[in-house]
């Protein structure tokens, strides 16, 4: 018998006696996500490799525990989640807006990271099952005026889809009362060989980009956009993640100016040679946060019993800029009374032989 395209199941208990779930979607292609309303965490994400072969290409935990742990609120490595309201760095945790100074938590260093100590990767979202025109899940959250210090009632929603050809579609919105500062994205860590490779330093990656946030030694961009050319931010032609990651300071964690202005097109491509696997990366958004795992250090123990060391995976964060509320010159991240913000990132996958 054939699996039904979703199914639902509980994915374990949360500190204030809710229950997450998990909710599994199929695209009877081969590809599945499993996704669990707390955080909106992508935990699974299995594709076929050049054989047919499904596996599951992502970081993550087999029950919501491993994400509530102590261990693993220390490390922050945000595993498949859903990062709200700012994905990536603020500056000192301030910015000011309409002539009003805000605070925000500084949990990253002297600065702000991925929405604070609650962000959106730490609250439970309503879910709801979509069924056409593709399997798909809807969550949604109400971000209250004020909360981690951002002005404005934010209405919030996220849905993941799997499409017929072998991609996972993340589509944005959200609404405010109150003008404020939004930057979503999601933290999926990707290892396209399933786990056979114990890091990622093999895959051949591409990125669509001649330019590169250059930052301060806090990961604060200076507000210089400089040429890839000759540096070893150069992706503009594919080349593996590990070939020149050591004249790098610390590795990957950096943001690339794509190509191709705010309209949904390709902007990044990967791949790794033992399993077959390829990514395609489609967006709208200006920004890819290219981040090479640096952070891993083998003190979180995934799925499978296996531990997570240095580079285990990497991830594309779709975004606008870092500190853009404080960068004049940045793609401007402000959403105002009666605006729609809209986005979508589509992760497609497929075989090379």
């Amino acid at each position: 018998m054939q699996e039904p395209l979703i199914s639902t199941a509980d994915f374990g208990p949360l500190p204030d006696g809710q229950t997450a779930q998990l909710f599994t979607l199929r695209n009877g292609r081969g590809l599945e996500a499993r996704i669990t309303n707390y955080g909106g965490t992508l935990t699974h994400l299995l594709a076929p490799d050049k054989d047919g072969q499904p596996g599951d290409v992502v970081l993550g935990f087999d029950a919501v525990g491993g994400y509530l742990s102590e261990t693993y609120r220390q490390a922050g490595p945000y595993f498949g989640a859903l990062i709200g309201r700012y994905g990536n760095r603020i500056k000192q945790g301030r910015f000011r807006l309409d002539g009003h100074d805000y605070t925000l938590a500084t949990n990253n260093g002297p600065n702000h990271l991925h929405g604070g100590l609650r962000g959106f990767d730490k609250v439970l979202w309503q879910a709801e099952v979509l069924v056409e025109p593709t399997p798909a899940l809807r969550l949604t959250y109400i971000s209250p005026d004020g909360e981690e210090g951002y002005p404005g009632t934010l209405t919030v929603s996220v849905v993941y889809a799997l499409t017929p050809d072998n991609a996972l579609r993340i589509s944005y919105a959200a609404t405010t009362d109150r003008a404020t500062v939004l930057n979503l994205t999601n933290h999926a860590y990707f290892n396209l060989s399933a786990g056979a490779q114990p890091d990622v330093l093999g895959h051949e990656l591409q990125l669509h980009a001649e330019r590169y946030t250059v930052v301060d030694d806090t990961l604060i961009p200076t507000g210089e956009l400089r040429l890839v050319q000759g540096t070893p931010f150069d992706f503009t032609r594919s080349h593996a993640i590990g070939a020149r990651i050591g004249q790098v300071p610390g590795g990957y964690d950096h943001n690339w100016v794509l190509a191709g202005g705010e309209h949904f097109r390709l902007v990044a491509t990967a791949h790794e040679p033992g399993s077959g696997r390829t990514l395609e990366v489609r967006t709208d958004q200006p920004g890819v946060q290219f981040y090479s795992g640096n952070f891993l250090d083998g003190s979180l123990t995934g799925k499978n019993g296996r531990p997570y060391g240095r580079h285990a995976g990497f991830c594309l964060e779709t975004q606008h800029f870092p500190d853009s509320p404080n960068q004049p010159a940045f793609p401007s991240t402000v959403l105002r009374p009666g605006e729609l913000f809209s986005s979508a990132t589509e992760y497609r996958f497929g075989v090379q032989r």
